[in-house]
């Protein structure tokens, strides 16, 4: 069995705030708000910030101002600005705005892949094939991410041989790295592992990355685990914004502060300020009205109240 002594010495933190965690935000964000919060997560050292999405403003309206995001975003050299581009058009319009990377979006439950956009797993990676080949012949990088890895708000568990069959299959595509998430935060360590030793039979455990939910409090839980087992690659999103509206109840992506507090205790490198990154989650969770969802962010602004005071 794998010991906490056989941890990675360097974690990439994939920042996916901005998109992520702002795209379900019933109240119109500010674009300038935007651009402010990746220029805030630049500062706070952050390497991969996913900036917006070029989807149908009819259907994420919160994302329609995808092209200005990107023409005001300063974009600081070594740091990379990933869009979602799930279709043909996102992919012109996020080459149009000089997007360097992109990502499309399936999923490894039937039922959730026919809620979330209207056709079957099979037909999805049909959709993508052309999407992924487009962006390679432009000189775009291409993520490929896959939903409900270790659970569905419609299927209940999702086999992890499942979830290695299209996370193989976006691979196989071109997509450079397969997130796998959590959509709904059901999971669990042992669950986790499991399903990380299915996917890594066809796709190398180095090109896997890990997004996780925490709506039962497991995140940190399953991110240790399978740190354990070789995954370097974390999405979380600052102040813990986000959520699934597919998924009654379920809470936001973990918390970029709560992972770099865990990863600083354990001695693994990130090159993220973790004060001006709490900081930034205390700015943008008071822009949009709402309560950090980080217990490090909580703490440390207490902390800085009572030195204060």
């Amino acid at each position: 069995m794998p010991r906490l002594s056989d941890l990675p010495k360097h974690v990439k933190i994939v920042e996916v705030g901005p998109r992520d965690g702002l795209q379900n935000e019933k109240t119109m964000v500010a674009t300038d708000t935007k651009v402010e919060l990746i220029h805030r997560l630049n500062d706070a050292g952050l390497s991969v910030i996913e900036a917006t999405a070029f989807v149908s403003p009819k259907w994420v309206p919160q994302m329609a101002d995808a092209s200005d995001v990107m023409a005001r975003i300063t974009r600081k050299p070594g740091v990379t600005y990933p869009v979602l581009a799930p279709n043909l058009k996102g992919l012109e319009a996020a080459i149009a705005a000089n997007a360097t990377e992109v990502a499309v979006f399936g999923a490894a439950s039937e039922s959730f892949s026919q809620k979330n956009i209207n056709c079957s797993i099979i037909e999805s990676l049909d959709r993508f094939r052309p999407v992924i080949d487009a962006a390679r012949a432009a000189g775009i990088a291409v993520r490929g991410y896959v939903s409900c890895v270790l659970g569905c708000p419609y299927e209940g568990d999702i086999a992890p041989e499942k979830v290695a069959e299209v996370s193989k299959a976006l691979f196989d595509m071109g997509c450079y790295e397969i997130s796998l998430g959590d959509t709904i935060g059901t999971g669990t360590p042992g669950k986790a592992q499991a399903m990380i030793e299915a996917v890594g039979k066809h796709v190398t455990i180095d090109k896997l990355a890990a997004h996780f939910h925490d709506t039962y409090g497991q995140a940190l839980a399953n991110l240790l685990a399978v740190l354990q087992m070789g995954v370097t690659t974390i999405d979380s999103s600052v102040a813990g914004l986000g959520g699934c509206p597919y998924a009654k109840g379920a809470s936001g992506n973990v918390a970029t502060e709560d992972v770099v507090y865990m990863l600083n205790g354990l001695g693994i490198e990130t090159g993220i300020d973790l004060e001006k990154l709490a900081e930034t989650g205390s700015w943008i969770t008071g822009k949009i009205g709402r309560i950090s969802g980080s217990k490090a962010n909580l703490a440390l602004a207490a902390n800085r109240d009572t030195v204060g005071a």
